[in-house]
């Protein structure tokens, strides 16, 4: 049986938080990463999530990496499909949300809803504006992101910007009378896309459910599990039990977010750390051969911390320095696999994409949850590695030394 699922994500945690919904609604899930080949295939499951690394390389490059995807998604029979961006809505002016959408809409025809909204994390929408918590998304920390920073939390400007179609708003009074009523008021609108208010479950479900039969969807997690909600019954919800191979635990952090920071402090507390300076060692080759060495030096006393996150004030910047840190952690991922390492929890986006790049991770088995939206992803390979693809902003202050409880010497 095919999959009913289909899901593209435009970065690797994106796609771990989506998978998580969708196994939490009762899907069997499979996660993977990057443009699967042609010939790629997947185990018997309900849905498939394609984690790409989209969110903020040039539009065109997205749009080919997300229709490839798209593309062999369909070759496996998948009858539905759902584009997944932050519930933040990260993107510039010059996308790629919308030209992505744009570029699936055009191949699968018909509208999609446009609803990054994700309650239980705090992310609502309402008239149209996103709001992180109490705030609206331009007065939160996004503000300041060094790639995306959010200065206009009014969705339907943001996306105006992005797309040369229209871009209509289905406001909370609408979506509150009901799916009947948000099919009524949908086919009102003569637009593209529909940016959706949300700010409780149930407006999702109602969102879900007046678009049942529509080829695309786009959103946070919110809405697919939403999604996966309306398509399983509820008996049939009981997730299957994914074991996590034993073994010593790492941890990987790039991320810069506050509550990233926060978890460092508690794991940092209890485990030995390094920070990963270019200031203190500018260049890359000795970065690298000080953070192995370390490694090698300390991995046996317990789970381990390596880090390149920190507060603004004491970032580095320059050319290439993201990228020349995002390499480095996923060599430490490397070597620590070869060193016996089978369990690594990662913080950040573009941290886990470096990550499983870096060791080759295509395929996982999505478990359970450390968190809400942050599942444990196990490798399909003979001598399994768990993953823990953690979000910046996501998790409870504990999550990091939780991840190390269960990690062996």
């Amino acid at each position: 049986m095919s999959p009913v699922l289909g899901c593209i994500a435009d970065d690797h945690t994106g796609g771990s938080d989506i998978a998580a919904a969708l196994r939490r609604a009762g899907m069997r899930t499979v996660l993977r990463f990057g443009v699967p080949g042609e010939r790629a295939g997947v185990p018997d499951c309900d849905a498939v999530v394609v984690a790409l690394k989209t969110r903020s390389i040039p539009a065109p490059d997205a749009v080919a990496q997300t229709l490839a995807a798209q593309r062999w998604l369909a070759a496996l029979g998948v009858p539905r499909f759902y584009f997944k961006y932050c519930s933040t809505f990260d993107s510039t002016d010059a996308g790629n949300i919308g030209p992505v959408a744009d570029a699936l809409l055009s191949l699968l025809g018909g509208r999609t809803l446009i609803c990054p909204a994700s309650p239980e994390h705090g992310r609502t929408t309402y008239l149209g504006h996103l709001f992180v918590g109490d705030v609206l998304l331009s007065d939160s920390p996004m503000r300041h992101h060094p790639l995306t920073p959010m200065t206009d939390a009014n969705l339907v400007r943001v996306l105006g910007r992005q797309t040369p179609h229209p871009v209509g708003l289905l406001p909370l009074t609408a979506v509150r009378r009901g799916p009947a009523f948000v099919q009524e008021h949908l086919d009102g609108l003569d637009v593209r896309h529909v940016v959706a208010d949300a700010t409780e479950e149930a407006d999702l479900l109602a969102l879900a459910r007046a678009t049942s039969d529509w080829p695309l969807l786009t959103g946070g997690a919110g809405l697919a599990g939403a999604i996966a909600r309306v398509a399983v019954p509820e008996a049939a919800r009981a997730a299957e039990i994914v074991p996590l191979p034993p073994g010593p635990g790492v941890i990987l952090a790039g991320s810069c977010s506050a509550a990233t920071l926060g978890q460092l402090d508690q794991a940092l507390a209890r485990f030995p750390g390094h920070r990963l300076d270019p200031v203190a060692t500018p260049v890359p080759a000795e970065l690298a051969a000080v953070a192995v060495e370390w490694l090698e030096r300390n991995l046996g006393d317990g789970p381990v911390v390596l880090y390149s996150s920190a507060p603004a004030e004491q970032r580095a910047t320059g050319p290439r320095i993201a990228e020349v840190l995002e390499e480095t952690l996923g060599l430490l991922a490397r070597r620590a696999v070869e060193l016996g390492v089978r369990r690594i929890a990662v913080a950040g986006g573009e941290t886990s994409g470096a990550v499983t790049t870096a060791l080759g991770v295509d395929q996982v088995v999505v478990g359970d949850e450390a968190d809400r939206g942050v599942p444990w992803c196990v490798t399909t390979t003979d001598d399994p590695v768990a993953l823990l693809l953690k979000s910046g902003n996501f998790g409870r202050p504990d999550l990091l030394v939780r991840a190390m409880d269960g990690a062996t010497r």
